[in-house]
């Protein structure tokens, strides 16, 4: 079975969703226990997309998770590395604008979107700068990003139980679920290897976003960070709350 490792060579990694392309929001859903919809609900909402306003959905898969920006209006381009992914997509939801592009390198020019997002994506690619400044080159002035990744839970003794679930349970849940459980061995360690609430807020700022600031969904197993692209700068950064 194939299965990216921490290096994060682009091709294992576009190779490895290829493989899981065919069930991939089914076997979420099961993983995150139903949390998945919910947290999709909250990406949507800090992202406020708008009648006519442009959105980049990065790392948007299958485009699930772009069909709340298009209902509300909003011209939105789902945007993959995985050509697996991009067809699993167009099959489900032809009308759609599905791009194939790479986030370190993405194919639209300067200052074109008035929204950016990523969800549970920007911990896959091997080159997170640079993704964070691609993503606010494409951005336009004023306009916003939100990240929607898995992050660190806030409180010590659920962090630990999370952990051995990570672990231990999420193996054998995914092997009875997914075609390639391999994949959701290398979800886990890349979940505990990725930075916690406050340096990916660092990172943001180390990218040029503004107004940076974060809130914690379900304990603090995923964060949503938001920030934008300021025409006069600024680089406040903000915790949040959990939700």
């Amino acid at each position: 079975m194939t299965r990216a490792h921490l290096d994060k060579q682009p091709h294992e990694v576009a190779s490895m969703f290829d493989g899981v392309a065919a069930n991939y929001d089914l076997t979420n859903d099961v993983l995150s226990l139903g949390q998945a919809r919910l947290w999709r609900k909250e990406v949507a909402r800090a992202v406020d997309a708008r009648p006519a306003q442009k959105v980049l959905d990065l790392a948007a898969g299958t485009a699930t998770s772009s069909l709340p920006f298009a209902a509300t209006g909003a011209y939105v381009v789902p945007c993959d590395f995985s050509l697996g992914m991009l067809r699993e997509g167009k099959r489900k939801h032809p009308w759609l604008p599905l791009t194939a592009g790479d986030a370190t390198r993405l194919p639209f020019r300067d200052d074109t979107f008035d929204a950016v997002t990523i969800s549970f994506g920007l911990r896959n690619v091997q080159d997170t700068d640079t993704a964070l400044r691609e993503l606010y080159r494409v951005t336009k002035p004023g306009g916003r990003v939100v990240i929607c990744e898995f992050s660190q839970p806030v409180w010590g003794p659920f962090r630990t139980v999370y952990t051995e679930y990570l672990m231990r349970a999420l193996p054998p849940v995914a092997r009875a679920v997914s075609s390639n459980p391999e994949a959701y061995v290398y979800l886990a360690e890349s979940i505990r290897e990725w930075p916690d609430q406050p340096a990916l807020a660092g990172l943001l700022q180390k990218a040029g976003w503004g107004r940076v600031a974060w809130r914690n969904l379900s304990g603090g197993i995923v964060a949503l960070h938001r920030a934008f692209k300021d025409i006069e700068g600024g680089k406040d950064v903000e915790g949040g709350k959990d939700a």
